[in-house]
């Protein structure tokens, strides 16, 4: 099973009006038992890195990007989305698809790695962003992991308004044990290393 391709549903193109949108989000910290779809995991992850356009040999994403060197990654630990095992999942702009990582229940230890913040086992799936340094270092040197971070804020916030308009709710989480995380994640904490993390579920 691990590294299996799981497809998922085409994004949407229409939700909520943008000002309702801003005017609604908050941090939501408690959530329901009822789950979400995988519909609906795919809309949040196509918010994060999903391509738009394929626009002089390249495929322009839903969040800038430095030069478009998009060094990061976007990862699902799923605790309670419809039709998906337990599990952590890569998720493949290229073909809007899951790459099984690793299956089990990681809402224990990554609420541990992240210092014992309830939401984050209590919530449906936790959004793990990453950076992977290289592909953006030869390209912006020293100032590769400012744009890294800026990059991470831009995908976070795609990711949360987008729960937003999918009447979702959803906290960024900032505080974790970067070790801990990548442990988890099974990451070398230098070629790719956990950057941000973003809990969802149903409100």
């Amino acid at each position: 099973m691990n590294g299996s391709v799981i497809s998922l549903p085409k994004p949407a193109f229409r939700g909520m009006i943008l000002e309702e949108v801003l005017e609604q989000r908050r941090s939501v910290r408690r959530f329901s038992t009822r789950g979400i779809t995988r519909a609906e995991l795919g809309q949040l992850l196509f918010a994060g890195q999903g391509i738009t356009q394929h626009l002089r040999g390249r495929d322009l994403r839903t969040a800038p990007s430095a030069g478009a060197t998009y060094p990061l990654e976007l990862y699902a630990v799923v605790h309670s989305v419809e039709g998906l095992p337990r599990g952590i999942y890569r998720y493949l702009p290229e073909f809007h698809s899951l790459s099984v990582q690793k299956q089990g229940d990681f809402a224990d230890p990554l609420t541990r790695a992240c210092l014992g913040q309830e939401w984050i086992e209590t919530a449906d799936v936790a959004l793990v962003i990453t950076a992977v340094p290289d592909r953006i270092l030869n390209s912006y040197g020293n100032r590769s992991t400012r744009y890294i971070y800026m990059e991470a804020g831009h995908t976070a916030q795609n990711i949360l308004l987008e729960a937003v308009s999918l009447g979702l709710g959803g906290v960024p989480i900032g505080a974790f044990r970067d070790g801990d995380v990548n442990n988890i994640m099974a990451l070398d904490g230098e070629r790719e290393t956990v950057v941000y993390l973003v809990t969802l579920g149903t409100r």
